[in-house]
């Protein structure tokens, strides 16, 4: 799927909550398609977690 199309079904998905549940519900819908991304780049092997806690811990990659 184009990054377009993603892009707007997020978005979509964003504003249908934010009419629905108001402003909490939509930084909670935020926060769960945020996590959901995290997952899906992890899986498919795009996100390497370990690269990304040694830099939220100061650590230098070695790569």
């Amino acid at each position: 799927m184009k990054p377009t199309v993603v892009g707007m079904a997020v978005g979509a998905v964003l504003a249908f909550a934010a009419l629905i549940f108001g402003f909490w519900g939509f930084l909670l819908t935020f926060v769960l398609v945020l996590c959901g991304a995290v997952v899906g780049r992890v899986i498919e092997g795009k996100l390497d977690l370990r690269g990304v806690l040694d830099a939220l811990s100061g650590r230098r990659s070695s790569s």
